[in-house]
């Protein structure tokens, strides 16, 4: 409140009218009527007295509007007397003059034209606030609203509303003035702007009636000819503006942060050549609206947003440029969000001597990063936090919920399990959704939050006692859900016939498809066991999942999981799950080709099932280190290994794990050299494999023996025994376990100079690796089929001949039925290499 104003309207600036404004808001905010000009200014800044004050100015723009000539210059040489300078600030800043006449911007957000004799009309350009400085992007979303608003397009006549929706800060304001600009450059609004902000998402919502009163003002309807009910002055609006289209042309009326179809509604135009461009948090679909919803910015526009802020404070500022990877680093922990972008590019422009990365280290670090992406006057928080207290108490709970949730998208069936519901909660999903603070994901049935949305809802979580205990029990629920079905899954993988069927999961395809789909959810869930509460918990899940990572060669995943299941058997101080997790790590280890720290990692877990005295466990940890000694080229210390872990599965009877450690020892033999043993191993291990009726792993046992009958110079009978392995092995789906055997075949073709079988057998490895994501090994089956083409005249030598790459382990195998209920052994893999 300017206390220059009130004084010159209590001199009589304003007349007598002035006097008995300055009188009423006196009264108002509960001083005496003779109260000083300054006092009752501050006064009128206390939140409580909002609505008062904003009816006060109401009635003062009125009065300014009654003469505009005399009252607005007499008021401003009045302030100017009692506080030099103040008449200028409101007379030029408040006020502009067009063409002989006052410009205002009202308490409201509406801007008009107050000419000679009081008549208002807008002003093309004068209703829409500046330009967005820096805008970038949005060039899709661009092209939609203007094709949504071009009067000679294919838009339907019907269609006068196109309506922006999107997370609070995700740039919907900057997105619709930059079109309302656009627009207008075309000339397709002769008849002018009208732009209001609804404030839809502040405690005081602009009414519907409060916004027709404004535009009707804006429209120049005198102030006693505007109607008393909605409907009526919704009726006045929509006559004046049918009459200025016939006088000058269409209208364009910007309705931003609108927060429910009720107030805008009253706002559309009945002349179909008028525009209406809503904007809001919430999807407005009831508006018969052109939908058009902003998701996060694009890496590359993140960093173009950021760069162009930094360079509009400073030309030469080119820190962003400089460190362009830092540079999407900070985009990326700003979540692409554009509110957040602006806010850190002003962070480092009021530092010119902050590097990048300092400021990546702060987010990075931080335990909130909210709290860091607010610059004094914008804030990330504050703006979710208008979203957030709108919505709800059980869209609100679901909110938090879902911030904890693992992995970065969750499926229907886990939302239900962080409720503790039989379903889930599809209406307050909806709302969530509605609201832009819940995004549908990947496939319909799936739900993410925005990163720095999550990191909102954590916030209230840790900041509420009775909601963070909701939390931990609802986590707890969601690793009980993952470990029953996981297991039920993995019990799917290894089944094998004559085992009790596994319940949840008909065949292997159906139980991959549920872990393809929750696996990120699920490497995440483990990740949980570093607190005490979920250890042992995560510690079961982790045993359920190494198959299935190894089968799908997530070798990454694979190596996090193992990670934190032996920090959370260190957390429990359980010995026996520290030594099974160690053997996790080794062959997560060994499978991404770090052989030597899989040593370390085997060699720990050996020992630590010597201590407890458990053969069986001592014979997996001697199978897996002599797999990771072959992979390291000590090819005898690996012999001494499997036979080891042989011997000890003989003397538990073992057959299924005596034939994985026959099929281990042979390709070990064959590395050394020792040919003709190693084919008696690998048939020993294939009998074994029938025996017990894993025809999987027979598969497996028939490739390896088909590379030792190739070291052996019995070139037909290896081409007989990968042929059984390849008809074996499809019926699993193991593409890269076919990429190795046609590999292995193609070679040995090669080698009989039968260059036509060779190429076709690459050309199908390479097929097959790309589908098991194993792009090296598939750009390597490319070059050796190219090599075989018949050479161009100048081509260059064909590449070397393709080796033999041992196979990485197989994950962990059940525990036998009488051993500990929770973690489950670690297993080596039964396959070995090409």
């Amino acid at each position: 409140m300017e206390a220059a104003l009130l004084a010159a309207l209590a001199e009589g600036a304003g007349g007598d009218g002035g006097r008995r404004a300055v009188e009423r808001l006196a009264r108002a905010v509960g001083l005496d009527v003779g109260a000083p000009a300054r006092d009752i200014a501050e006064a009128a800044e206390d939140p409580a007295r909002r609505e008062v004050v904003r009816e006060w100015g109401e009635a003062v723009a009125d009065l300014l509007a009654a003469d505009s000539q005399g009252v607005a210059r007499g008021v401003a040489r009045a302030m100017e007397r009692s506080a030099p300078g103040s008449g200028t600030s409101w007379y030029d800043g408040d006020h502009t003059d067009f063409r002989g006449g006052v410009f205002l911007r009202e308490v409201i957000g509406v801007q008009v034209v107050i000419q000679q004799g009081g008549a208002a009309v807008p002003e093309a350009m004068a209703g829409l606030p500046p330009r967005p400085g820096g805008f970038t992007g949005r060039e899709q979303e661009t092209e939609d609203l203007l094709r949504a608003l071009d009067p000679a397009g294919t838009q339907s006549a019907a269609t006068l509303v196109a309506a922006v929706s999107g997370l609070g800060g995700i740039g919907k304001t900057a997105l619709a003035v930059e079109t309302a600009y656009l627009a207008l450059k075309k000339g397709w609004f002769p008849g002018g702007v009208l732009f209001i902000d609804l404030h839809g998402y502040d405690r005081e919502p602009v009414t519907a009636d409060r916004a027709l009163q404004a535009l009707l003002r804006a429209l120049g309807t005198p102030p006693e000819h505007i109607p008393t009910t909605t409907d009526e002055r919704a009726a006045l609006y929509r006559s004046t503006l049918a009459g200025r289209a016939h006088e000058r042309g269409p209208v364009l009326v910007l309705a931003d942060n609108a927060s429910s179809p009720d107030q805008v509604r009253p706002l559309l135009p009945g002349d179909s050549r008028h525009h209406v461009l809503v904007t809001s948090r919430d999807r407005l679909p009831q508006l018969g609206a052109r939908l058009v919803p902003l998701d996060q910015l694009s890496p590359r526009e993140a960093y173009e947003l950021l760069d162009r802020a930094l360079r509009i404070a400073d030309p030469y500022d080119s820190r962003v440029a400089d460190d362009s990877d830092t540079a999407e680093r900070l985009a990326g922990l700003c979540g692409h969000l554009p509110l957040a972008l602006q806010i850190a590019a002003a962070l480092l422009a009021e530092d010119p001597g902050k590097p990048v990365t300092e400021l990546v280290a702060e987010l990075a670090e931080s335990h909130d990063r909210l709290d860091h992406l607010d610059d004094g006057e914008r804030s990330v928080r504050a703006a979710f936090e208008l979203s957030y207290r709108r919505l709800p108490p059980e869209p609100a709970r679901l909110l938090c919920l879902l911030a904890l949730a693992p992995g970065p998208e969750v499926s229907d069936e886990v939302v239900a399990v962080l409720v503790g519901a039989e379903e889930p909660p599809a209406r307050a999903q909806k709302a969530l959704a509605r609201a832009h603070l819940l995004e549908r994901g990947s496939e319909r049935g799936w739900w993410r939050l925005h990163d720095l949305v999550r990191v909102f809802g954590m916030g209230v979580v840790s900041g509420d006692a009775g909601l963070w205990e909701e939390g931990e029990a609802a986590r707890e629920r969601v690793l009980e859900f993952y470990v029953r079905w996981a297991n039920a899954a993995d019990d799917r993988l290894r089944w094998l016939p004559g085992l009790e069927e596994p319940e949840r999961f008909r065949d292997r395809g159906q139980a991959l498809a549920w872990l393809d789909a929750e696996r990120s959810g699920l490497v995440a869930a483990v990740g949980w066991g570093r607190e005490e509460r979920f250890a042992g918990t995560a510690v079961r899940l982790a045993e359920c999942l190494g198959e299935y990572l190894y089968w799908r060669r997530y070798f990454d995943d694979w190596i996090a999981v193992a990670e934190a299941v032996r920090e959370a058997a260190q957390l429990a101080g359980d010995r026996m799950d520290e030594a099974i997790a160690w053997s996790h790590l080794g062959n997560a280890l060994q499978a991404a080709g770090r052989e030597g720290e899989a040593i370390d990692a085997h060699t720990r877990a050996r020992d630590l099932f010597q201590a407890s005295g458990d053969r069986h466990l001592e014979a997996s940890a001697w199978n897996n280190l002599g797999l990771a000694l072959r992979e390291a080229g000590r090819a005898e210390e690996a012999i001494d290994a499997h036979t080891w872990a042989r011997d000890l599965y003989q003397a538990v009877g073992n057959r299924h794990r005596e034939a994985m450690a026959w099929n281990n020892l042979g390709s070990a033999l064959r590395e050394a050299g020792r040919a003709e043993e190693a084919i008696d191993a690998h048939t020993r291990a294939r009998d074994l494999y029938q025996a017990v009726g894993d025809r999987y792993r027979e598969a497996t046992a028939w490739n390896n023996l088909g590379s030792a009958l190739r070291e052996a110079g019995r070139a037909d009978e290896a081409i007989e025994a990968y042929g059984r392995s390849l008809k074996l092995g499809r019926e699993f789906e193991d593409w890269y376990g076919e990429g190795r055997t046609l590999a292995n075949l193609a070679f040995i073709h090669e080698l009989a100079h039968r260059s036509a079988e060779a190429r076709a057998a690459y050309l199908q490895s390479a097929d097959a690796y790309t589908r098991a994501n194993a792009p090296t090994e598939a750009a390597l089956a490319r070059t050796c089929a190219a090599a075989l083409d018949p050479p161009p005249p100048n081509a260059p030598s064909p590449p070397p001949e393709p080796t033999d790459k041992p196979a990485p382990a197989s994950p962990p195998a059940h525990k036998p039925a009488p051993a500990r209920p929770s973690p489950r052994p670690p297993g080596a893999p039964d396959t070995a290499g090409p």
